[in-house]
């Protein structure tokens, strides 16, 4: 089972990239896609779940690259 120190680290990742997406919503306001001479509005929820996926991506890529493991040291037997 993860430690609770970790979870609490993932979910704040996961909060601070839905705020970010957030933030990049109401900053852009009205954001649309076009394909093939169709339209089609994008409201801010998809946009806020992009972030928080992104942002627990991030968390992800400081795991793999190490971040937050301690390293045990080897104990000396005594002879």
């Amino acid at each position: 089972m993860a430690d609770k120190k970790e979870l609490l680290k993932a979910g704040g990742a996961t909060a601070a990239g839905a705020a970010a997406g957030g933030v990049a919503a109401a900053s852009l306001g009205g954001i649309g896609l076009a394909v093939g001479g169709t339209a089609v509005s994008v409201g801010a929820a998809p946009i806020v779940a992009a972030g928080a996926v992104f942002g627990l991506a991030g968390y992800g890529l400081y795991r793999l690259f190490g971040g937050g493991k301690k390293k045990k040291k080897k104990k000396k037997k005594k002879q």
